[in-house]
């Protein structure tokens, strides 16, 4: 386990760049130089076309909520504070099977519907009593 966890570890060989781009407030997500698929989750290989070279490529940071749940147990006493919050599965515009795992934020949970549209935001995420902070990619409904 990672010495920060909950906390992403932004260290890892496969998801620096992710994180590197969010501290940016940019999405990146590895595309396939060869066969141009999304790679997503991070791996070394196209799972396409079995190619390996990779390049992190800005998106737009817009999706569509594919599925949320709303916690409102800290199954870690790291996330007590946070409690309630809606963990979300974000469909990225660019290809909706590319779908990030994130929180949705700035709106009511009851608000939220299948497929409405969301777009990204970036910021800090920390919890008490584990040491530093990474920039997060959180999604919201779009501003207007």
């Amino acid at each position: 386990m990672h010495p920060r966890f909950p906390l992403p570890d932004p260290d890892d060989e496969l998801t620096t760049p992710f994180w590197d781009a969010a501290a940016r407030h940019l999405l990146a997500i590895p595309r396939c130089d060869g066969c141009g698929a999304w790679v997503w989750y991070p791996r070394p290989r196209c799972p396409a076309c079995d190619g390996s070279a990779l390049t992190w490529t800005p998106v737009s940071g817009r999706g569509r909520l594919f599925s949320w749940t709303v916690v409102r147990h800290a199954f870690l006493p790291a996330f007590r504070q946070r409690v309630p919050f809606v963990s979300g599965l974000v469909g990225l515009d660019e290809d909706s099977a590319v779908r990030v795992v994130t929180d949705v934020v700035d709106c009511e949970p009851a608000d939220l519907t299948p497929d409405m549209a969301v777009e990204v935001v970036f910021r800090p995420l920390s919890f008490p009593g584990v040491d530093g902070e990474v920039v997060a990619p959180l999604f919201r409904p779009p501003r207007r």
